[in-house]
């Protein structure tokens, strides 16, 4: 009976070490700056899907963002969808609210192939 058990004892404290091994390598992978990025939230699965796109700019604002990268970053890294003032049920093109944290405010198109920025507030 002391063998059985010492023996079940062994086999699980081996499938712990090689869970929490890799364990340690996910959470190592995501606190770095290449890590893998978990998003299950609307906000976060809103802003990744509009990083994956070719951006384009409507008429005015390609020399604003093509001169200030840390804004162009504020919003699509850092900012908030409303979904409150975002048209997420529009077509052929969802439009999205997005706030950066200096509570600038930008309105985007989100197609299928690529992301129009409309407006900058």
């Amino acid at each position: 009976m002391g063998t059985v058990f010492l023996r079940r004892l062994g086999w699980y404290l081996v499938g712990l070490s090689i869970g929490i091994v890799f364990l340690v390598f996910f959470v190592q992978k995501k606190a770095g700056e290449k890590g893998v990025e978990f998003c299950y939230f609307p906000n976060c699965r809103v802003l990744k899907d509009l990083r994956a796109k070719p951006i384009t700019y409507a008429e005015g604002l390609e020399n604003r963002f093509a001169q200030d990268s840390v804004l162009w970053h504020s919003f699509f890294t850092e900012g908030e969808v409303d979904f409150g003032r975002s048209d997420t049920k529009a077509r052929p093109c969802a439009i999205y609210t997005v706030i950066n944290n200096q509570r600038r405010v930008i309105k985007v198109e989100n197609c299928e192939s690529r992301v129009l920025v409309k407006s900058l507030k």
